[in-house]
């Protein structure tokens, strides 16, 4: 190898020209990196500790101009690029410390938990959410919650909220008892017959002078169906109750010997005897425990949520399902007692209601507790009850006789016995 051509190469075999011409094609970061002394980079297709063998062009000392595919494979990339692609994704995959402000902001609400000692229970009914909407009265649990917003009231907290209401109904009324002036099972059996789409008062007040003219089955059931019409007429629906209460009479002269049975299967088949009337004789006489399903409490149990059906029979068995055997006779009367006299049919008197924290038909009626005050009825407003001769327990002042009857004179007015 001549001297020039030995002068042309390097120590490492790489022509000086060519490192030359590559410095000056290079960028500026790079020459003034190598002018610093840093060693180049060996490239891709030169084997780590290998001489690069000399070209032939390097031999001769010709220059060696830089190939165009050489120009890419020796200038790296720009810096700019780089941080222009990495720097987006960098920040997308580190996370931002959030700060406490803005936790609060996007973290979910949590739903405060149910209050100890508070059983959730049946939703509102259409008429109390549109009447008193939002409102839920202090201390009345999820019984107060609008429909749909709580959840479904299970069987087992149905049944404790409905004994409880029994209960505190059983404070409330502890007095309570058919609302019919009765002194034997005849007596109560014809009366409850009367009792059909009219008050107990106006029953109490007509059967004084039926039962004095006709004290015993045999007696009535050989009566002119005209008199019997003139005495009852005041009850209305005279005409069908003459039929009844004959017929009755008559069934109970031929086939029971005078007397009224004390079995469901035979009550059930007399004449106007349904099993509404055949319980409250069975219950309040005989002491077999029944459930009484009369308007009021047919209206009760659906407020209470007991029920939804508007069948007198489905709803006895829903009841009887629901309290024990032994309760049914005085369950029948709490209820009927209350509807009479708070939980009127057309305007409860709610603000008035000892038993609106497990009510869950609260609003339907007023609220206001001046208001409800005034819409209370019989010994709970002031006002005399519906029996000539009540219970010596009852608070209340009796009923008055009918018009144009001397108090205490009129015939059958004895004690009821029951």
């Amino acid at each position: 190898m001549s001297a020039e051509g030995n002068s042309a190469v390097g120590e490492h075999g790489v022509s000086k020209r060519s490192k030359g011409v590559n410095r000056k094609k290079s960028p500026q970061g790079e020459s003034s990196t190598r002018a610093a002394g840093t060693p180049a980079k060996p490239s891709a297709k030169t084997v780590p500790g290998t001489a690069a063998k000399p070209s032939a062009a390097a031999a001769s000392g010709t220059p060696v101009k830089p190939s165009a595919k050489a120009a890419p494979e020796t200038a790296p990339e720009p810096p700019a690029r780089t941080v222009k692609r990495t720097a987006p994704k960098s920040v997308k995959k580190t996370p931002e410390k959030k700060t406490p402000a803005d936790t609060a902001k996007t973290a979910p609400a949590k739903k405060a938990p149910p209050e100890a000692g508070k059983t959730p229970a049946r939703t509102v009914s259409a008429k109390a959410a549109a009447k008193t909407p939002g409102k839920v009265p202090a201390g009345t649990g999820s019984a107060k919650s609008v429909a749909g917003a709580a959840r479904p009231e299970s069987r087992l907290a149905l049944v404790r909220r409905a004994r409880r209401i029994n209960r505190e109904l059983a404070e409330v009324y502890p007095y309570a008892h058919p609302e019919l002036d009765f002194r034997n099972p005849f007596e109560l059996l014809v009366a409850t017959v009367l009792s059909a789409q009219t008050t107990d008062l106006r029953v109490n007040q007509t059967t004084p002078a039926l039962f004095a003219r006709y004290p015993t089955p045999e007696d009535l059931a050989a009566a002119v169906p005209e008199e019997v019409e003139e005495l009852i007429r005041p009850t209305g629906f005279f005409r069908a109750k003459t039929k009844s209460i004959m017929g009755l009479s008559a069934a109970l002269r031929d086939d029971f010997g005078g007397e009224v049975p004390g079995r469901l299967e035979d009550l059930v088949k007399l004449p106007g005897v349904g099993r509404k009337t055949a319980f409250v004789v069975l219950g309040n006489v005989f002491g077999v425990p029944g459930i009484t399903v009369d308007t009021h409490f047919m209206r009760l149990s659906r407020r209470f949520g007991w029920t939804v059906s508007d069948d007198p029979v489905k709803i006895e068995a829903e009841i009887a399902e629901i309290f024990p055997r032994s309760d049914w006779t005085m369950l029948s009367h709490r209820v009927i007692f209350h509807g009479r006299r708070i939980c009127h049919a057309r305007r409860p008197a709610c603000g008035a209601c000892p038993i609106t924290h497990l009510c869950p038909a609260y609003g339907e009626g007023e609220t206001d507790p001046e208001k409800a005050r005034k819409l209370l009825k019989y010994e709970k407003g002031g006002f005399p009850g519906q029996r000539l001769n009540p219970p010596a327990d009852y608070p209340g002042r009796p009923a008055p006789p009918a018009p144009g009857t001397a108090p205490g004179t009129a015939p059958g007015a004895a004690p009821g016995a029951e």
